[in-house]
């Protein structure tokens, strides 16, 4: 397998833009990340196309990436489109990374876009309601009536367990979504960047006990994109040697089995790019849930079981930290375009690696990591990616 290495990058601020279709968001991203390489379009050999919920929110379905792009010089070229829940833009970096590993193509593009807001929130939440068995679905539903958010009915589920495990305790995810604010004020692309104190998010409406607004992701619009190429067109065209060092995808395992997807493919990309835990200078996790980031530090390996919290109230993952975690926002406050929340992963660490993160730079920063997880199996995510980035 070749070297590759991401040469462009290009994202959108995000937010609700019920004025902005899924194209002209795309298109924005698109010519940020071409412009990024200084790479004209025409030599990009594949496109893969990342978006999860437009044919239930827009009715557009099938043809989603050529419809989102065919005013762009990329018509004709080949374009795949992606869903793979939440972790549809990560699938779609790593299908890029390897059509130009694997020496198909010498430049791939994955480019994710996703518009969530609608007049009616009903068809919105409805949407999310998908990424999941359906059948199980229609049997929580019945079995919990009036439900706000099956997602954060999981989600808060998972958390009473972890906090019975572990003695984390609400305060700490409140000090997530006040550490998660502290990134996105220093970020032009998060969609929530005022300030947040403790009593902000303890006393927020309650979305699922003990999950407050605060503390769960928000939708979201935007697009982000990366351009990967072979090392001899980066050479060619100077870009900063920020390279792909592993990038690998797993399902959850039958019957929830464990360990959980995030685990398997944390170990995997470690393994890959024959590097540790201990290793990582800045990293991207799947906050759709506050508690979710603290439980993502252990199952990364960043943290022994039931000891992540420890993580959060040393300051290690802060601005400033050893260890700094979803830097720019995360799902919390940069928000979640579904479609292209993985690859917006890959641009802040992109941008730490280069060293251009300005107020929320990691000094020193030479390897990073993504996790974004999609999907709902069992009592796992139904998938999970890992990409680890050097210089």
């Amino acid at each position: 397998m070749r070297k590759v290495v991401v040469a462009g990058i290009g994202q959108t601020a995000f937010g609700k833009f019920l004025d902005r279709s899924v194209r002209s968001l795309a298109e924005e991203a698109l010519q940020q990340a071409l412009t990024d390489a200084g790479i004209d379009a025409s030599r990009i050999g594949f496109v893969f196309f990342a978006n999860a919920l437009s044919g239930l929110i827009t009715g557009q379905e099938t043809i989603r990436g050529q419809v989102a792009l065919r005013h762009t010089p990329l018509m004709g070229t080949p374009i795949i489109n992606v869903d793979n829940a939440c972790a549809s833009g990560s699938s779609a970096f790593n299908l890029a990374w390897m059509s130009v590993a694997s020496g198909q193509v010498d430049v791939a593009l994955a480019i994710g876009a996703e518009k969530l807001t609608h007049e009616d929130k009903a068809v919105t939440f409805g949407a999310f309601a998908s990424g999941v068995d359906v059948e199980e679905r229609n049997r929580m539903m019945r079995e919990t009536p009036g439900t706000h958010s099956l997602f954060m009915d999981i989600y808060a589920a998972r958390t009473r367990k972890y906090m019975a495990a572990s003695g984390a305790t609400v305060e700490d995810f409140a000090a997530v979504c006040v550490k998660s604010r502290h990134g996105a004020s220093l970020s032009p692309w998060a969609q929530f960047r005022d300030a947040l104190t403790i009593e902000d998010v303890l006393t927020a409406r309650v979305i699922s006990n003990p999950l407050t607004l605060p503390m769960c992701s928000p939708i979201a619009d935007g697009a982000a994109a990366a351009l990967l190429v072979s090392e001899g067109v980066a050479k060619a065209l100077g870009s900063k040697n920020v390279e792909v060092r592993a990038s690998k995808i797993v399902s959850a395992n039958q019957d929830g089995a464990d360990p959980v997807s995030a685990i398997r493919a944390g170990r995997q990309a470690y393994e890959q790019a024959g590097l540790g835990p201990e290793d990582i200078h800045v990293a991207e996790v799947h906050d759709a849930s506050s508690p979710a980031e603290i439980i993502l530090y252990e199952r990364l390996g960043f943290a022994e079981p039931n000891r992540g919290v420890e993580l959060l109230r040393q300051g290690v993952t802060s601005i400033g930290g050893r260890l700094p975690v979803n830097s720019g926002g995360g799902l919390l406050s940069r928000g979640h375009p579904v479609g292209a929340t993985g690859i917006a992963q890959i641009v802040e660490l992109t941008t730490q690696l280069r060293g251009d993160a300005g107020k929320r730079q990691r000094d020193g920063a030479k390897v990073a990591l993504a996790e974004c997880s999609g999907g709902e199996i069992g009592s796992d995510s139904a998938l999970a990616a890992v990409t680890i980035l050097a210089v």
